[in-house]
């Protein structure tokens, strides 16, 4: 079957046009992360209201001694609705056009894969468009059971470079698939790695927060004040190594998958191949990630930097391996 040229246009339209909405996500997300100025309105009208609202009590115990205050009666611990509201605004607009911007994202997969009549992760570009969908699709989920809008900058912002690298250093025309990569395999292996990639992408995000908390909360440097809005360090480890250990298990059905794809295809499970040597060392290093955490040896801070370590293997994997190492996975499609 030919490829369908104007869908391939329309997919490249379309890319275009979620870029601009995650640019503006990420602007918006990043007001709501690193502004301050909706914080001391905050505290100025909790200042504002605590006044006359001890006064209020002062005059309700003088009239009355029978009378007694009732525990929600002090509502100068908490700042106006309408403050608390505007507080998180930027967070709002942001989560909102994240959504619509992963639609625009998800119908450029779409299309791309219509316009080939195939799977849309036939080489770099096709892979980086639809794991960073499904990146943004692991955030909004997680989203839904946790408030984790403190990511949205660095997930939107990441996203956006991706796509700027796909259409550009990674783009390559719509074609059929190679002859090597025809196989049903391609629609197992691909996607898990895809998910995978995904999932620690977002636990690397949080083990850098959780770092930078760390620092906060021990030494409350000035250029770190905009963590007070994020959670306890404890709490940001909690939910990097639940997400990591996820991603551990998709990487190792990965393992699995690809070399049983690889018996099918050159009759061997292992052929020290540059691609999986490193896909195998990946999973070295997320595995002493998991036990360092397991067994409570290293700090907190340690462990996550073995964390970083693991998803700086995943980019070389995927960049500097695709490229520059020749090997049977040459299926790059960059010429």
């Amino acid at each position: 079957m030919d490829v369908n040229t104007d869908l391939a246009m329309w997919s490249n339209q379309l890319i275009i046009s979620a870029m601009i909405v995650y640019a503006f996500a990420m602007i918006f997300y990043a007001f709501d992360l690193f502004g301050s100025r909706e914080l001391k309105a905050s505290q100025t009208a909790v200042g504002s209201t605590a006044r006359p609202s001890s006064v209020r009590r002062t005059n309700r115990k003088t009239a009355s001694t029978a009378v007694l205050d009732r525990p929600g009666d002090d509502d100068s611990a908490a700042p106006a609705p309408s403050t608390r509201k505007n507080r998180r605004r930027g967070a709002r607009i942001g989560t909102s056009l994240l959504v619509l911007a992963v639609l625009l994202h998800a119908a450029a997969v779409l299309t791309r894969a219509l316009s080939v009549a195939r799977v849309p992760w036939g080489n770099m570009m096709e892979y980086v468009l639809t794991a960073t969908t499904i990146t943004v699709i692991v955030y909004l989920v997680v989203l839904i059971k946790k408030d984790v809008r403190y990511l949205g900058t660095f997930v939107s912002g990441g996203v956006l470079l991706c796509l700027g690298l796909a259409i550009t250093v990674f783009y390559t025309p719509a074609a059929k698939l190679i002859p090597a990569l025809d196989s049903y395999w391609i629609a197992i292996h691909v996607p898990i790695a895809i998910l995978s990639t995904a999932l620690l992408y977002i636990s690397a995000i949080l083990a850098v927060f959780q770092i930078l908390k760390s620092v906060h909360e021990t030494k409350d440097p000035k250029w770190l004040r905009f963590m007070h809005r994020l959670p306890a360090s404890t709490d940001l480890e909690r939910t990097s190594y639940t997400i990591a250990a996820v991603g551990f298990i998709t990487w190792t059905f990965t393992l699995i998958a690809g070399a049983i794809w690889a018996e099918v295809a050159w009759s061997r499970y292992w052929g020290w191949d540059s691609k999986e040597i490193w896909t195998f060392v990946v999973w070295v290093i997320y595995a002493a990630y998991l036990h360092a955490r397991a067994t409570r040896g290293w700090g907190p801070t340690k462990v996550a930097v073995l964390n970083l370590i693991g998803i700086a293997s995943v980019i070389f994997n995927f960049t500097v391996v695709n490229v520059y190492f020749n090997g049977l996975h040459s299926y790059s499609g960059l010429d």
